[in-house]
């Protein structure tokens, strides 16, 4: 493996990053302003389906075209110009777009500027894992009556992004030789596929305990305007469910290509270290989680709650077993 380390590319990763960031926190204003700029999606439904009837009573069979879609809440049909919340909230998924395209770029950089798979550290994993997470919910958020649900998955992948470039950011350099093995960009890519996924399953599951909440009913306070405002419940859960049964089995495949490597390497498939315990941890709780989704009496908000606890164990094992705790996997390479 090269010991040399391409300074210019190595700054064009961080500019990468950088911009990634900026771009992202911009587009998650855009999209914030068009989530407070809409109304409940019953009130939407209820304009919209009057406006139509209307429309269609005035102009009479005649009329070519509905300037409304009452199925697709937020949406404008041909015929009229988009409101400007809707062009807002478009501008912001577009940048959303160039941000994941940024993020991208700098991952490949740092690559190209070690000449490694550029996830050999507690920065480059991050970055890695955020970026699964965009291109999750980017797959899964394409309709555009789901464009409001990305205000919450931006916020904590900018917590991500700023939390590994304020203080877990390492200069680009080789790895340890310890990780020197064809065995690490195999398992910690999937693991941070699986990782990314997870993350869009966790804030579904969150939005569905708020969105199915006493509060959200009796539709009072600021919090349960904002609610409102989120697509219907069935299609949260559905969302969190979807998303689960793709992660559950990525995560589970990067847990037993950990534990190939461990032998490999220290001679055991399991030595019980603290990573390897709360992965497994957190593996049998999705595994709960799937099982009550499926299960009479345990759907719906208790099973989203046991979604929540494995988002939790997720992040529980990113940063206190790989911080805090000593074991096999404190390579945090934080200085």
């Amino acid at each position: 493996m090269s010991t040399e380390i391409d300074i210019n590319l190595s700054r064009y990763s961080d500019w990468a990053f950088t911009a990634s960031v900026l771009v992202l926190v911009l587009a998650l204003l855009l999209l914030a302003v068009e989530l407070a700029s809409s109304r409940g999606r019953k009130v939407e439904q209820r304009e919209l389906v009057g406006a139509a009837a209307g429309r269609a009573s005035a102009l009479g069979a005649a009329a070519g075209t509905v300037t409304a879609d009452a199925d697709r809440p937020g949406v404008v049909a041909a015929g009229s110009a988009p409101p400007l919340a809707e062009r807002t909230g478009r501008a912001g998924l577009a940048l959303v777009y160039l941000g994941i395209g940024l993020l991208l770029g700098c991952i490949v950089l740092r690559g190209m500027a070690t000449s490694r798979a550029p996830w050999g550290n507690m920065y480059e994993f991050i970055n890695l894992t955020s970026f699964c997470g965009l291109v999750a919910a980017a797959v899964v958020l394409r309709k555009p009556q789901y464009r409001a649900l990305w205000v919450f998955v931006l916020l904590p992948v900018l917590v991500l992004l700023t939390v590994s470039g304020k203080w877990l950011y390492t200069h680009a350099a080789p790895v340890m030789p310890a990780l020197q093995s064809y065995w690490l960009p195999i398992h910690v890519s999937v693991v941070s596929l699986g990782s990314g996924v997870f993350l869009v399953a966790g804030v579904a599951s969150i939005l569905f305990l708020l969105k199915t909440a006493r509060f959200a009913e009796q539709g009072t306070g600021g919090l349960a305007r904002v609610v409102a405002k989120l697509p219907d419940a069935q299609t949260l859960d559905r969302i969190a469910y979807r998303t689960t049964i793709f992660g559950f089995p990525v995560f589970g495949f990067g847990v037993i290509f950990g534990a190939i490597w461990a032998e490999e390497a220290w001679g055991r498939y399991w030595g019980w270290d603290p990573k390897e315990t709360v992965s497994f941890i957190a593996w049998v709780i999705y595994a709960a989680y799937l099982h009550a989704r499926s299960t009479a009496g345990w759907r719906d908000r208790k099973a989203a709650w046991i979604n929540v606890a494995g988002f939790v164990a997720m992040v529980f094992n990113l940063f206190f077993i790989n911080l805090v705790t000593v074991g096999l996997h404190s390579y945090a390479g934080v200085n």
